[in-house]
């Protein structure tokens, strides 16, 4: 055995150097590890809210965008078109949205936080197809004294300019209204729902 001193300085600068590298290694690969449980860029936009510009938007146009993977229906209704909703509603399954598929604020004729705009999801109720919108008399085609409305090709479901359901028809729900608000009088935000600017 060797009877030589032990240089306990030495020995203490290597404990506590192993210990730092061990450590850095460590938080080395403890990063990307932890940093994999963060949805992706592409998963945050898939949820994320959608701002739209809707200052270009003349009345009786319809705009789709999409949020959500989903289509989403916004209309400039016209006078004529919101005076047109009471004269239907006793062909309605829902004419007072009674029903929970949309926020609170859409229980009423018009479903909307500005009479004006229309925010809808633009699949049906039924099974999911996209309805088409059909404007300047064409519904009227589908039902009788209705001009404008939105009707669902692959098994005839027919809603109203508020996406109120008509009676008779395989949908039984009104089309749904997704959560929003308006940011400014041009800029809307499908996503969070909130109160009018």
């Amino acid at each position: 055995m060797s009877n030589s001193p032990v240089d306990n300085g030495r020995r203490r600068f290597l404990t506590v150097s192993t210990c730092v590298v061990g450590g850095v290694g460590v938080a080395g690969a403890a990063i990307p590890f932890i940093a994999s449980f963060n949805p992706s860029a592409k998963a945050k936009a898939a949820g994320a809210d959608v701002e739209v510009d809707i200052s270009k938007l003349e009345p009786g146009q319809l705009m789709r965008v999409e949020w959500r993977s989903k289509p989403v229906f916004i209309v400039r209704r016209t006078p004529e078109i919101l005076e047109a909703l009471a004269a239907h509603e006793e062909q309605l399954k829902d004419a007072n949205s009674e029903q929970p598929q949309q926020p609170g604020f859409a229980q009423n004729r018009h479903r909307s936080l500005k009479d004006e705009y229309l925010v809808l999801v633009g699949i049906c109720t039924h099974l999911g197809c996209s309805p088409q919108h059909l404007k300047d008399g064409a519904f009227n085609e589908i039902v009788d004294g209705v001009k404008d409305g939105f009707f669902c090709p692959c098994h005839g479901s027919k809603f109203d300019m508020s996406g109120r359901v008509f009676s008779g028809v395989p949908a039984g729900l009104n089309l749904v209204v997704p959560p929003y608000q308006f940011l400014d009088d041009n800029l809307l935000n499908i996503g969070s729902e909130g109160e009018v600017a």
